[in-house]
């Protein structure tokens, strides 16, 4: 029996492969527990219509990361930090306080857990932040710390 899988199954395969399985196997396991539908050639025709809204919503999410990310290069991020004598300064800058930065001075969301940083900032200079918005998409985001007494 043909058998559309609607859930990852171990031995079988992914969601939305077709797979070949044995009668008893369909009915007794992958039916009743919802992990998969019979391959009619109605749930074929839906499958393959779900299939092209996936692709076109994954289009979608990719021109939206890409614009972003054209905001994010043409942004130039200002922040301060205390600095004491010296040039020491006190605290840092994390990727949490430049997403609020962001939002608060240009209206632009991103996650703090999309900023990459190996380090939070903790001197005075211009610093060249990552930004992943999508798995094809890296923003570079120019951020200028400058010292406040």
């Amino acid at each position: 029996m043909k058998v559309i899988l609607l859930a990852d199954v171990k031995s079988l395969g992914k969601k939305g492969d077709i797979v070949e399985v044995n009668n008893g196997y369909a009915r007794n396991f992958v039916l009743p527990k919802k992990l998969g539908v019979e391959a009619t050639s109605k749930a074929m025709n839906d499958l393959k219509l779900q299939k092209q809204n996936d692709d076109k919503v994954a289009a979608e999410k990719l021109a939206e990361a890409k614009d972003l990310a054209g905001k994010l290069e043409a942004t130039k991020l200002v922040t301060t930090i205390k600095v004491g004598e010296g040039g020491r300064t006190f605290g840092s800058i994390s990727s949490k306080e430049i997403a609020e930065l962001l939002k608060k001075n240009y209206d632009i969301t991103v996650d703090k857990k999309k900023i990459v940083m190996k380090d939070p900032i903790k001197a005075v200079g211009e610093y060249t932040v990552q930004v992943k918005l999508h798995p094809e998409v890296t923003a570079d985001l120019r951020v200028s710390v400058e010292g406040e007494k």
